[in-house]
């Protein structure tokens, strides 16, 4: 495709943001306010009550109607407003170092605790930092500010210290040293790991047992980054940082390259992403099937289906093997469905691209799929366990101390609690959902412009991969609802 093409299917892209933005207020405005209906909280203690079928079926219509309106929009009726930005504050990496080495002390500090202090999960600040700031809380700034962690990991400012030492100099500027081939599977293959002891473990909020997989984690980490250069391997290998530059590309702030910050439209940074591997592409579908995994686990209808009354559960050690099936079952699955709605769109448009230039670009439209769902699903552990992480970070080792003032805080577990607060809750997730499958929708009509010349056919493309995106809304609105143990 010549670039003058290009650019016209940029434009064409950049053009419809208004039009959503106005949809989109009109289905968070429509569910709002709908009639009340009860959530579940954080410990599904709830049942909604009040049929949430409306819910589900105005999610879908929502998504729908994106799309309908999309593929009548006048190609260039938004191209200004698209490319407008916001001016911020200039600054440069020379505090990076220290601002890494800072938040190494830090997690040093955790993994003590995880050792040496105390065995309550609820009390000690190594599972709630884990499980609760960084994988809840860092991660849904990381969709809305930017890439934080090339500056709050733990591993920079040492690999720093210790290249000087040994003499290997700027790392970051070497030739790769990692095999082009192997893409991000390193990348995957620690996020599957990570993913299954956070779901599948038996006790992954042990204190001492994720101090010791978190420290042989930054260990190993550390020593790739050594033989492969930082550069590389946090590229492509530390699953971590490489989440969250993904995640990061749909946040309201960019960093350009004389170091300005700007404001800008959420997903305009997507808009310049390069085509996927297959390696990526598995990653992304990876950070979503897990998440939709760990709510179908524990609902009423997934343990029906291996004979297991819900009411009696055995817990997570008698479900290892289960868990694990399902695990690796939902990523297959969405994999499949992602590459025949791909498949099927470019057959409908009659496309020339290659199943893997088009899948690597469309791929991209899952991620604030995925951030909405991080966000529904995790939104009642972050409100309630993150008071506990604010107690317990005053108190490291359960001594007595109260460094921050916030040892003796009292906990607002009410916060996801009751009738008022479940349905103030539910409508906040449901909107969330619906939000960001109809972002998906317009991102992916972007890369759709990007890969076919005329906007019929582009629109054609879609068609597939957007009834994909209602089923999965009418999936995640179903989750939200349906019965769970534990």
């Amino acid at each position: 495709m010549s670039g003058r093409t290009e650019g016209g299917a940029v434009e064409r892209y950049r053009s419809s943001v208004e039009a959503f933005h106005f949809l989109g207020l009109v289905a968070l405005l429509a569910c709002f306010s709908s009639t009340p209906a009860f959530a579940h909280a954080s410990d599904r203690g709830h049942v909604l009550l009040l049929p949430t079928g409306y819910y589900v079926a105005g999610g879908a219509l929502a998504v729908a109607a994106s799309f309908l309106v999309l593929a009548l929009l006048p190609p260039d009726a938004l191209d200004r407003f698209w490319r407008r930005r916001l001016p911020l504050v200039a600054f440069d990496d020379g505090a990076r170092t220290i601002v890494s080495l800072i938040s190494f002390a830090g997690f040093a500090i955790l993994i003590a605790a995880g050792l040496l202090g105390s065995r309550d999960p609820l009390s000690n600040p190594l599972p709630l930092a884990i499980w609760t700031l960084l994988w809840v809380g860092l991660v849904l700034l990381h969709g809305l500010l930017g890439d934080l962690w090339s500056w709050l990991n733990p591993w920079y400012g040492p690999w720093r210290i210790a290249s000087r030492v040994f003499g290997r100099g700027d790392g970051e500027r070497q030739d790769p040293r990692l095999p082009q081939w192997l893409g991000y599977w390193p990348a995957f293959l620690l996020f599957f790991a990570f993913a299954w002891f956070e779901l599948i473990d038996p006790a992954p909020d042990d204190p001492a047992r994720l101090a010791w997989a978190a420290g042989l984690y930054w260990l190993l980490s550390f020593i790739a980054m050594l033989v492969f250069g930082y550069r590389d391997w946090s590229r492509h290998g530390e699953f971590l940082t490489v989440f969250f530059a993904m995640v990061a590309r749909f946040a309201v702030v960019e960093r350009n390259e004389e170091g300005r910050l700007n404001l800008c439209l959420p997903g305009t940074k997507l808009l310049s992403a390069a085509p996927l591997p297959l390696s990526g592409i598995a990653f992304l579908l990876l950070a979503l099937s897990s998440v939709s995994f760990d709510g179908l686990s524990k609902t009423f209808f997934w343990l029906g289906l291996f004979g297991i009354n819900p009411l009696e559960f055995p817990g997570r050690t008698a479900m290892i093997s289960i868990g694990s099936f399902g695990l690796v079952l939902m990523f297959v699955l969405l994999a499949a469905v992602f590459a025949l709605a791909v498949i099927f769109g470019q057959r409908l448009a009659g496309g020339k691209h290659s199943l893997s230039n088009a899948a690597g670009l469309l791929v991209w439209s899952i991620v604030p799929i995925a951030l909405a769902y991080h966000f529904a699903h995790y939104l009642t552990a972050l409100l309630v366990d993150g008071q506990y992480a604010l107690a317990a970070l005053s108190d490291p080792f359960a001594l007595g101390w109260n460094l921050f003032g916030t040892a003796d805080m009292p906990i607002e577990a009410g916060v996801a609690a009751g009738a008022g607060s479940a349905w103030r809750l539910w409508n906040v997730q449901a909107g969330i959902i619906i939000a960001g499958h109809m972002f998906a929708v317009l991102l992916a009509h972007g890369f759709a412009w990007r890969l076919h010349q005329l906007p019929a056919r582009a629109a054609l493309s879609q068609f597939p991969l957007t009834v994909l995106m209602i089923a999965y809304t009418v999936f995640g609105l179903w989750l939200l609802v349906t019965p769970t143990a534990g």
